[in-house]
């Protein structure tokens, strides 16, 4: 398979890694106490977290999208998807020596290797995939209130539990740095390859290359290398605040 780059995609990723960055910088400052904000409740953080969140699942169902129309094999397929959880684990043991109480067991990577499986299987769908997007975060919504009320017993489930809330269809936050379960987010990234699918259907020789300025370039240049640039800003960041002489 002959892989072709979207730049205008790769751009958006981009933008997003640097968003992130941001975001992370500012999370660290506030744990070396240099800052004092509630990146848990605080709505200028948890919106931020939000729109960083969704832009990456956007494009990852993007992405796949394009790489389904590019002949993707399951064999290449596999060979990025292994990579994605191998970070994953990755990120647990780095999270479990600086968060031990609060570790990171399904966040963004975990919820992205189980999402994109998920993707790959429904990528038949087509352009449905749209319906089924909105039907998993709508489910969200509706299973959010109804097991308020403790609808969830009738099963004699647990939602709340770790080794179901992975799910996301829980009463209460789990105690974890990064939670990214698959109600709604799997959804999020249906919209993403619904979206792309509708786009490519509609112009089929949609060039993925397209003029653009200097920023434009070195965003779609940094959005190439996503996977890498996720496992390494935070060390790097940490790192340079620990010889700035900023303690945790």
């Amino acid at each position: 398979m002959t892989v072709r780059r979207f730049e205008n995609l790769d751009a958006i990723r981009g933008f997003a890694m640097v968003w992130m960055t941001f975001f992370h910088f500012c999370f660290d400052l506030n744990n070396a106490r240099v800052i004092q904000q509630d990146f848990y409740r605080d709505p200028l953080w948890t919106w931020q977290r939000t729109c960083i969140l969704s832009l990456f699942l956007l494009c990852a169902g993007a992405g796949q999208a394009i790489a389904q129309r590019q002949g993707q094999s399951w064999r290449q397929f596999g060979r990025r998807w292994l990579q994605i959880a191998g970070a994953a684990g990755l990120v647990s043991l780095g999270s479990w020596f600086m968060f031990p109480s609060s570790y990171i067991y399904f966040g963004v990577l975990h919820g992205m290797a189980v999402m994109l499986l998920l993707v790959r299987l429904m990528a038949p769908l087509g352009v449905w995939c749209a319906g089924a997007g909105g039907l998993v975060i709508a489910t969200h919504l509706i299973a959010g209130r109804a097991l308020s009320t403790g609808a969830s017993s009738l099963f004699g489930l647990d939602f709340d539990a770790r080794g179901l809330n992975w799910l996301g269809l829980i009463t209460r936050l789990p105690i974890t740095e990064d939670y990214v379960p698959l109600f709604p987010w799997l959804g999020v990234m249906l919209l993403g390859f619904a979206g792309m699918q509708l786009l490519l259907n509609r112009s089929p020789n949609l060039s993925p290359k397209t003029p653009c300025t200097r920023a434009h370039r070195a965003l779609a240049r940094l959005g190439r290398y996503s996977l890498s640039y996720y496992l390494l800003h935070q060390p790097v960041m940490l790192g340079l605040l620990w010889l700035a002489g900023f303690g945790f």
